[in-house]
């Protein structure tokens, strides 16, 4: 029996049966690549879905861990440490918002943003809670968190789930228009949805939802889980649009693999909670935090940022190229390194095959392959993907065919 099959047997008889898993087990990563237990080099184009966003063994990570372990991993929140206080500091800097609460997780972090907004709406009326999210959207798996999730899969079965949310169209300003109002304590959104299929929320539609906001003194709250902390380009998707929330959650990338989730609060939402509302064991610890601190600095210090904007950038046209020349491709869409390409077929397969090419992609929406790969990513590498990417895809548009998808692009610019 292989490595991996003793793995998979393991697994099988003893964990809940909740991961579709790919027949591949890694042992170890370097940079933009993963290794199995064979020895075998796979280029890394899902990034642990956005957290591994410095690669796999950054060499500074490494560092910062095996410090920080042999000092002090954890302890409690009755206590100070040294690095959390340090560590939303720098986060309120590069928001420009001013405070901060420290979870494990993606979710927590939805679920501390959502009571932070009603908290705030009960201070102004017991009947102001009502929450507006976007259809199509994801925020998590906890109740909170999926009740605010616009689709029906991640919510079938696990009813009721929390009351008094509405969800309306992305980018749809009089549907969103219809929804918000004076019992509207929050309107909460990715800017770009990640699970969702790489959808963007048009600037006019954030611009809509900020004004609306104001107007009903609502919060409005980003999820930049996925597409946050450097992934746009900007360390803030909100950056990328110009238009700033009154609270964002983060997590994937902070702590670069550690567990670690945020929101960030505007002092108007913030100072709606006191001692003992809402709190955390593991949020916030001093190895993560120390993490969450040496990731900001080599973002900014090794300029990931100008490398993200200009390696998606040709990632970008390189899929374009794709959408022009392959007919089971549809568009290309997302920007930094957050992108997808759509496909007339479903995806999977392509990913099973991609594998097998050595290549690691990911698929959502079922007809979607989706790229997060790290920051240290370079256009050799996606030389690579797109090169197994030609080999996948197959037969060629004709003549015809390419003259109908340039005039499909056109139009949508």
């Amino acid at each position: 029996m292989s490595r991996l099959e003793q793995i998979a047997d393991l697994e099988k008889r003893f964990l809940l049966p909740t991961y579709n898993r790919y027949p591949v087990a890694f042992e170890r990563g370097k940079g933009v690549f993963l290794y199995d237990f064979e020895g075998k080099k796979y280029l890394d184009f899902v990034a642990g879905l956005g957290v591994n966003a410095l690669g796999h063994a950054h060499p500074r990570i490494v560092k910062t861990i095996r410090d920080q372990a042999a000092r002090l991993i954890h302890v409690s929140n009755l206590y100070y440490h040294e690095y959390q206080g340090q560590l939303a500091e720098r986060l309120c800097q590069l928001s420009g918002l001013d405070r901060v609460f420290f979870s494990n997780s993606g979710t927590e972090a939805m679920e501390g943003a959502i009571k932070l907004a009603r908290l705030a709406g009960h201070k102004a009326s017991e009947s102001k809670c009502q929450l507006v999210a976007l259809q199509g959207s994801y925020h998590g798996r906890t109740f909170g968190a999926m009740s605010l999730t616009g689709q029906e899969k991640y919510r079938k079965g696990f009813e009721p789930l929390l009351g008094d949310v509405t969800f309306v169209e992305q980018n749809n300003i009089e549907s969103l228009r219809a929804a918000v109002g004076a019992n509207t304590c929050a309107i909460v959104l990715e800017p770009i949805f990640g699970e969702g299929g790489i959808l963007e929320c048009s600037t006019d539609f954030l611009r809509e939802c900020r004004a609306l906001a104001d107007q009903h003194q609502a919060a409005l709250i980003f999820d930049e889980i996925q597409c946050g902390l450097g992934r746009t380009g900007k360390i803030f998707a909100f950056q990328s649009f110009g238009v700033v929330p009154d609270i964002v959650t983060i997590a994937k990338p902070i702590a670069a693999g550690v567990p670690l989730g945020a929101f960030i609060s505007k002092d108007r939402f913030a100072s709606a909670i006191s001692p003992g509302q809402h709190g955390t064991t593991f949020g916030g610890g001093p190895l993560a935090c120390r993490v969450g601190l040496e990731y900001l600095a080599i973002v900014e210090q090794e300029h990931l940022l100008e490398n993200v904007a200009k390696v998606g950038g040709y990632l970008q046209q390189q899929l374009q190229g794709l959408v022009d020349k392959y007919a089971s491709t549809r568009e290309a869409r997302g920007r930094g390194l957050i992108q997808g390409l759509v496909l007339d077929v479903p995806a999977r397969p392509f990913v099973e095959q991609g594998l097998v090419e050595s290549v690691l992609f990911n698929v959502t929406q079922d007809n979607v392959l989706r790229f997060l790969p790290p920051f240290v990513l370079e256009e050799k590498h996606v030389d690579k993907g797109i090169r197994v990417l030609k080999k996948l895809l197959g037969r060629k548009r004709g003549k015809d065919q390419n003259k109908i998808s340039a005039a499909i692009a056109s139009m949508s610019h």
